[in-house]
C-alpha cells in the first residue's frame, strides 16, 4: 500500500473543475440552462464563488477517494483509467439517473450531467496515470 498522491489529488480536482467549465459553459451551457430552469438573471444571482468553492471541494473529495483507491492498489496505468472512467459510469451516474427518475428530470438534463461525470472522471484518471 502506498501514500495518497496529494499532487495528483489537486491537479485531478482541478481538471474536473476545468472539464466542468468547459461543459457548462460552451459546450452545454445554455441547454443545461435550459433544461433545469434557470434564467440568465438567476445563474448571476447568489454566491458564484461560494458555489465555485464547494464545486471544487466536492471534487476534491472525489479525487481523495480515487487517490486513495489508486494508493491501496497500485494499479497498472489502464486499470487507473478502468477506475476513473468506471467511477463515472457505474458509481456516478446511476446515482444521478435515480435521483433524477424521482425528480422527473429529463433525459437531456441526464444525459448532460451524466456525461460531464464520465468525462470528468477521465480527466481524472488521466492526470493520476500522469503521476502513475
Amino acid at each position: 500500500m502506498g501514500d495518497i498522491d496529494l499532487l495528483a489529488v489537486f491537479l485531478g480536482a482541478v481538471a474536473f473543475f476545468v472539464i466542468g467549465a468547459i461543459w457548462y459553459g460552451p459546450l452545454f451551457g445554455k441547454a443545461w440552462q435550459r433544461e433545469v430552469g434557470l434564467s440568465d438573471a438567476q445563474i448571476k444571482e447568489g454566491n458564484v464563488a461560494v458555489v465555485f468553492g464547494l464545486a471544487f471541494l466536492f471534487e476534491l473529495l472525489i479525487a481523495v477517494m480515487l487517490g486513495h483507491n489508486i494508493a491501496r492498489t497500485s494499479p497498472a496505468p489502464h486499470v487507473i483509467m478502468m477506475m476513473a472512467v468506471g467511477f463515472g459510469l457505474v458509481i456516478m451516474t446511476p446515482a444521478i439517473g435515480i435521483h433524477y427518475l424521482f425528480q422527473r428530470r429529463s433525459g437531456k438534463l441526464f444525459a448532460i450531467d451524466a456525461g460531464y461525470f464520465v468525462v470528468g472522471m477521465a480527466a481524472m484518471g488521466g492526470v493520476f496515470v500522469a503521476f502513475a
